[in-house]
């Protein structure tokens, strides 16, 4: 699983920000095509503290209102769901992923270019999957 904004950044770096008001976020959208409607989560998104949550959920928001309604009666349903949560800045993340992080890293510096192993990607998208519903 992706997290979008923590490039460059060292553990100290992220550590500070959430101590700042830093937010690990994931936003939910639905897509639906008349009778078959998809609600899914983004990938995690970093949100410094003096970011607006719900600014970097208006292109989820946007897909959700223009996409999401169409499927009866799930799209209705989803997407008034998924436009709350957009609203609301999405789903915080932010124990869990620092959990994960101090979990991986015995250092300063995390090496977020190093490979996840398959068992850590299976942990995060239990975790993205359970955050969905």
């Amino acid at each position: 699983m992706k997290i979008n904004g923590i490039q460059n950044l060292t553990v100290q770096d992220i550590q500070d920000e959430v101590n700042a008001g830093a937010k690990f976020v994931i936003y939910s959208y639905c897509v639906s095509i008349i009778v078959l409607s998809f609600k899914r989560g983004t990938d995690i998104y970093f949100v410094k503290h003096n970011e607006s949550r719900f600014a970097k959920s208006l292109p989820w928001f946007f897909i959700s209102l223009l996409f999401g309604w169409w499927g009866l009666p799930w799209g209705i349903i989803y997407t008034i769901g998924c436009l709350s949560a957009c609203i609301g800045g999405g789903k915080d993340v932010t124990n869990e992923v620092m959990n994960f992080i101090h979990a991986q890293t015995n250092g300063p510096v995390f090496d977020f270019d190093k490979e996840v192993t398959a068992e850590e990607e299976k942990g995060l998208d239990t975790l993205k999957t359970g955050l969905e519903n």
